[in-house]
């Protein structure tokens, strides 16, 4: 069974910066895709960014330029830069991790095609 967690999250004021990482207890790289989703209080859940096994990645338009995700398969670990950070990026962000072939704009998508999640952490960015 995969496992997946997260760490790195926390308060910070607006501007800020924070690196989440995600620890997983398989071969990063025997993953089609990899991503980071946030869902904040009373909100669907939305994908922020995804990267594929060919390092191919993707975000969200309100994050693009101010996230970085990446991956390090030697450490098996998943990583999400965020600078320049604004209130409404407050959200439980979580990790996943799918075995599923798809497009980099389904992996923002079609949460449902993660069948991997970790239990989330809490970024919480004040103004």
């Amino acid at each position: 069974q995969v496992q997946l967690q997260e760490s790195g999250g926390g308060s910070v004021q607006s501007g800020g910066s924070l690196r989440l990482s995600c620890a997983a207890s398989r071969d990063t790289y025997s993953f089609y895709y990899m991503g980071w989703f946030r869902q904040a209080p009373g909100k669907e859940r939305e994908g922020v960014a995804a990267i594929g096994r060919d390092g191919r990645t993707s975000y969200a338009e309100s994050v693009k330029g101010r996230f970085t995700i990446s991956q390090d398969n030697a450490k098996n670990t998943l990583y999400l830069q965020m600078n320049s950070l604004k209130p409404e990026d407050t959200a439980m962000y979580y990790c996943a991790a799918s075995s599923v072939s798809m497009t980099g704009i389904q992996a923002l998508v079609y949460a449902r095609f993660f069948g991997y999640w970790g239990q989330g952490t809490q970024v919480t960015v004040s103004s």
